[in-house]
């Protein structure tokens, strides 16, 4: 057995966590794929899987080249399509990484305009608080908040982005609207570790910048946990702007201490290879920079670098 098909036949293992699953898959019998994930193991060196009665689960190894097998496998194809003359016509699986809310709030219409495009497309969403490695994780695309990465990556700027301070109108006709940074000592916090590990939020104050500590009344894990208690007066949090943009408008929070928020942050779409790139990650980028330069979330400035 080559390695392509090895790889192949360990990649649906590792999708459908059962040797059976990808033996009806693929077409094959059931010892058939177990003797080649017996013999890939033995040639590696290191156990891919983790077997149990319940079925199984991959290792940490197992993970990792799961990971790059998708990758390479993916590149195979994209080969032989070229080489048949079908390199432009967008089909294949299309990875995509980019922060929870964000894809929730911002890309999910965006993502279903683009499968409506594009019907031999397949989309696979990751939602990941960290930026990626595209290469090593097989990401054909990313949603860049922040300061970009020092890499050959490709970058396309879409928008930007503020940290806001923001809470519901009945808890600021209650406590009060805080005018200053140095107000919030006064007031119930909802602070999210997602948003920041240390209980700190930083400001713009007189163009200096202001670590202001604080002790939270509530903690949570989850940004989208931290909105959801500030919508119920639970206090003011501080969060992404695009994470809070539609409840705003809404006028479920309101923005305070604008003044004295921090520079705005850039959004960026990343992606491998340039013009060069496979005709699905091509068609994604064209199809989604324009819109997302026009979502007020993103407030983008045509005139920015």
């Amino acid at each position: 057995m080559d390695r392509h098909q090895a790889m192949s036949i360990f990649q649906a293992v590792a999708s459908d966590l059962s040797l059976a699953g990808a033996a009806r898959r693929l077409n094959l019998s059931a010892p058939t794929v177990a003797r080649a994930i017996d013999a890939l193991e033995r040639r590696l060196g290191v156990s891919l899987l983790q077997r149990s009665t319940r079925g199984v689960t991959l290792s940490a190894a197992g993970e990792r080249f799961a990971s790059d097998c998708r990758r390479l496998l993916q590149e195979v194809e994209d080969l032989e399509a070229s080489a048949r003359g079908l390199h432009a016509l967008p089909r294949g699986q299309l990875t995509l990484a980019m922060p929870l809310l964000f894809g929730q709030q911002l890309l999910t219409p965006l993502l279903l305009d683009y499968l409506n495009h594009y019907p031999e497309v397949q989309l696979f969403a990751q939602y990941l608080d960290r930026f990626p490695n595209l290469h090593e994780e097989g990401v054909d695309v990313a949603v860049g908040i922040g300061d970009l990465p020092d890499s050959s990556l490709f970058a396309l700027r879409v928008g930007s982005i503020r940290r806001v301070v923001c809470a519901s109108p009945a808890y600021l006709a209650q406590h009060g609207v805080p005018a200053t940074p140095q107000a919030l000592a006064e007031h119930h916090l909802v602070h999210s570790s997602a948003d920041a590990r240390l209980p700190e939020w930083r400001f713009q104050q007189q163009g200096e910048l202001l670590n202001l500590p604080f002790r939270p009344r509530l903690s949570c894990a989850t940004q989208q946990a931290a909105i959801v208690a500030a919508c119920r007066d639970a206090g003011l949090t501080r969060c992404m702007s695009y994470q809070v943009h539609e409840l705003l408008e809404q006028g479920r929070l309101v923005r305070v201490l604008q003044a004295f928020e921090p520079p705005p942050v850039a959004v960026h779409l990343l992606y491998r290879e340039g013009r060069k790139a496979a005709a699905r990650v091509r068609s994604f980028v064209d199809f989604a920079v324009p819109r997302l330069r026009e979502h007020p979330a993103l407030g983008y400035d045509t005139g920015a670098a």
